[in-house]
């Protein structure tokens, strides 16, 4: 039964052939960029999204599979993603770890949603105040997210301009999403400020949205959840969400109450209303505090964006020493 699971001379034969067959690098030393996913995207030509590294990547994923039975496609796929790890790596050496704060939010959040532009506020504050925002990378309050450190040093009237671009194409599934979205960066473009994505081919009917600056982009799900939760040591914001959301919010709780990174990170909720009542995440993680099933949680539970932006900030100048 062992030798199924090995690799033969052959096989390590037709692997190399393999290796620079798929079209993807197998081994690549950097994170990606929007020009890179979107290489041949023409905003006057909408079949040519069909035609960018990241379309064809995902075609390339569907036919041999989200979950793939090829032991050469495995092996490309784990090279790829301990590359673009080690390359996430080096880039968030530079920044202290209280600096990386993530945000959670729904996918099906629409660019005109006023939540939309409270999660791109907040952003763009803590951004200016040097704090690095990272997300799984797609659109609704994902993009969201690096739209607002996108936009940051900017005023908040150029804020609303690009909203105001965006908003023909509210969702990912309209016409015009991403076409709207390269409109706003030409408009306006990167300045010094970065942030980080990390989305997944797992979910690549989602485009990753093309405000941040740097993409570590993911075969394996399960490597970019854990990824974004354990990196974002500053702390996680929650925006109303579904299912996805509340995975992440019980994931995050379990990491804390065994402090599992040395230190619990704060878990900011954004939305009384929502967390209390529409879904009662909040009260159950009160029950669950209060009769000790968890311990060590930092939580708070806001409303507004300077009430966010506090919370935040005061976690970062208040760290407890790791464990």
């Amino acid at each position: 039964m062992l030798n199924d699971y090995l690799l033969g001379l052959d096989d390590l034969k037709t692997l190399h052939q393999y290796l620079h067959d798929v079209p993807y690098d197998v081994i690549r030393n950097k994170l990606y960029t929007c020009y890179d996913l979107f290489d041949d995207f023409d905003p006057y030509d909408p079949m040519s999204f069909n035609r960018c590294l990241d379309t064809r990547v995902f075609m390339h994923v569907t036919k041999t599979g989200k979950q793939s039975t090829s032991r050469r496609e495995n092996v490309a796929r784990g090279i790829h993603d301990t590359c673009i790890l080690n390359a996430m790596q080096a880039f968030l050496h530079d920044y202290d770890q209280v600096q990386v704060v993530g945000v959670m939010g729904g996918h099906a959040m629409h660019r005109t949603d006023d939540a939309y532009r409270q999660t791109v506020m907040i952003s763009k504050k803590l951004t200016e105040l040097g704090f690095l925002m990272i997300s799984g990378g797609g659109p609704g309050a994902m993009e969201a997210t690096h739209l607002g450190a996108w936009m940051a040093g900017r005023t908040d009237e150029e804020v609303d301009d690009a909203l105001k671009m965006l908003a023909p194409a509210p969702t990912f599934k309209s016409q015009g999403w991403l076409s709207t979205a390269f409109d706003v960066i030409i408009k306006y473009p990167q300045s010094q400020y970065k942030s980080l994505s990390i989305p997944t081919w797992y979910y690549g009917h989602e485009p990753p949205t093309i405000f941040a600056t740097h993409i570590a982009k993911f075969f394996n799900n399960s490597i970019r959840e854990d990824t974004i939760l354990t990196e974002a040591y500053g702390g996680l914001i929650y925006m109303p969400g579904s299912a996805g959301t509340l995975q992440e919010v019980f994931q995050e709780a379990v990491q804390d109450h065994y402090v599992s990174l040395g230190y619990a990170s704060p878990m900011v909720f954004v939305g009384k209303q929502y967390w209390t009542e529409t879904v009662p995440v909040w009260p159950f993680i009160q029950f669950m505090m209060e009769t000790g099933q968890y311990k060590n949680l930092v939580l708070d539970l806001c409303d507004t964006i300077d009430e966010i932006v506090e919370s935040i900030v005061n976690f970062r100048f208040s760290r407890p020493p790791k464990k």
